[in-house]
């Protein structure tokens, strides 16, 4: 049996103002209408006997993880949430240690990936499997189009096994000079970070390679925490794992590595530039998202967000406006972008992981307005959905209904408020708020106080376990 393993670690920085650290690219519709987690899980359809996934993401992440999947109708059979992030090596263990078999197969996918040709990814994920059966340790080469600086490369050897090649090594992203020896070769494929191996196997070769990271693994996941579906690691113990991808810590070591020759038009998808090769293009090579005016332009890509953008006379150009953020670059500079998301952090400002609306296990909510003393935000909550019980220090809150039904507890009074309806919280007071009905529930929340920011709440009870 083949088991998906979904590796959610990544923050692509270099895709701001669209993914932030809360709400990275994995979970954003880039390409399609559905996000690129559920890309990745609706790609395998077809593939006989495969088994519910294993899902490893950080666990700012999991509601996101859980909910995406549940759109889909993917169960998982877990989700792995891990409390700092260790690179892929340590997340494919875990996994690996979630098996109910270890002579079960692991595909091991990241959740960022554009494939367009999915009969040809299927095909080579059955030849993957029958290597993995064998004893190998598959990895999947992409046969480049050009000579790529932005990714990893695999040379393969002279040694043919089943339409494959033994690995002769991995190589660190080229300069331009030395990625057009690598095309003009013919022995290097781009390095895509899938493999497929039987999840005993990958454990054998980081035991013999890696026994400090396998250790560290396996004493955290032991006393890991079960809540539903997800496993939480014990952080205290996996904070001390050392940190390695897949690739320096077994496949670059190991002997029984082998690389699949991949045709699928893959893309990870690691810049605007990239996106935009991948995009539906107007006839003057623009992709155009949202409300867009493009006047005597070429060759760009253009995201409007929530206002009218209108672009004269620019070429390969990338811009995109966001509901708090305009980011405009060109298109061959895209690489620096997350340079910005280092300044934001340097700078402590909350535009590096938060987008103005904001997503939480119950809804979400858009910070509308704010100043010195006040802040004004529209709230929505799912039906059967419930904010934890909780109370500020620092801040006094106006809640009034728009739609739907509000359950509301403050102190010992109990409500229920209707649409026009409106109570008001007083600082200090313990309260809750609920929606009973079977409607989105949405209202408008104004807070007043001396101090308004996110970490003023104290959480007595929380269905979500972040009490």
């Amino acid at each position: 049996m083949m088991i998906p393993v979904i590796l959610s670690g990544g923050s692509g920085t270099r895709l701001w103002p669209l993914s932030r650290g809360e709400h990275p690219k994995q979970f954003l519709p880039l390409v399609s209408d559905k996000t690129m987690v559920q890309e990745t899980v609706l790609r395998l359809q077809g593939l006989d006997h495969l088994q519910a996934p294993i899902a490893v993401c950080n666990e700012a992440h999991r509601f996101m993880m859980a909910e995406q999947l549940r759109e889909i109708d993917a169960q998982p059979d877990v989700i792995i949430l891990e409390p700092v992030g260790k690179n892929t090596a340590p997340a494919v263990a875990l996994a690996a240690l979630a098996a109910k078999n270890y002579d079960d197969i692991l595909l091991v996918l990241p959740a960022d990936h554009v494939i367009e040709n999915i009969p040809a990814f299927q095909q080579a994920v059955v030849k993957a499997e029958q290597l993995a059966e064998q004893g190998y340790l598959v990895t999947f080469g992409i046969i480049p189009t050009a000579a790529e600086t932005g990714y990893g490369y695999i040379k393969r050897s002279a040694e043919n096994i089943a339409d494959a090649f033994k690995v002769a090594e991995f190589v660190e992203k080229p300069d331009a000079v030395v990625a057009e020896t690598y095309l003009n070769s013919g022995e290097y494929y781009w390095n895509s970070g899938m493999f497929a191996f039987k999840a005993g196997r990958y454990l054998e070769e980081l035991e013999k390679f890696s026994p400090e990271m396998l250790a560290a693994c396996r004493l955290s996941f032991a006393d890991a925490k079960i809540d539903v579906d997800f496993v939480r690691l014990n952080k205290d113990i996996f904070i001390q794992c050392p940190s390695d991808s897949i690739d320096y810590a077994v496949m670059e070591k190991t002997d029984k590595a082998v690389v699949i020759p991949l045709d699928a038009d893959w893309s990870d998808v690691g810049s605007w530039s990239a996106l935009w090769e991948v995009r539906k293009k107007d006839s003057f090579g623009n992709a155009l998202t949202g409300d867009v005016i493009a006047i005597d332009t070429e060759n760009s890509f253009i995201h409007a967000g929530n206002k009218l953008v209108a672009a004269i006379g620019i070429r390969d150009m990338i811009i995109i406006e966001t509901d708090d953020a305009v980011m405009i670059a060109p298109k061959d500079r895209v690489q620096e972008v997350k340079q910005i998301v280092e300044v934001l952090k340097k700078s402590q400002r909350i535009e590096a992981d938060l987008h103005r609306k904001v997503y939480r296990p119950w809804g979400h909510y858009d910070s509308v307005d704010s100043g010195e003393r006040h802040k004004t935000k529209r709230i929505v909550v799912k039906p059967g959905a419930k904010l934890s019980v909780q109370k500020h220090h620092h801040r006094a809150e106006h809640w009034v209904v728009v739609k739907g039904t509000a359950l509301v507890s403050k102190g010992d009074e109990i409500l229920l408020l209707s649409e026009n309806e409106s109570t008001y919280i007083p600082l200090g007071v313990i309260h809750s708020l609920e929606n009973p009905g079977v409607i989105p529930l949405e209202m408008i929340e104004v807070q007043s106080g001396s101090y308004l920011g996110e970490d003023d709440i104290v959480r007595f009870e929380d269905k979500y376990g972040r009490v």
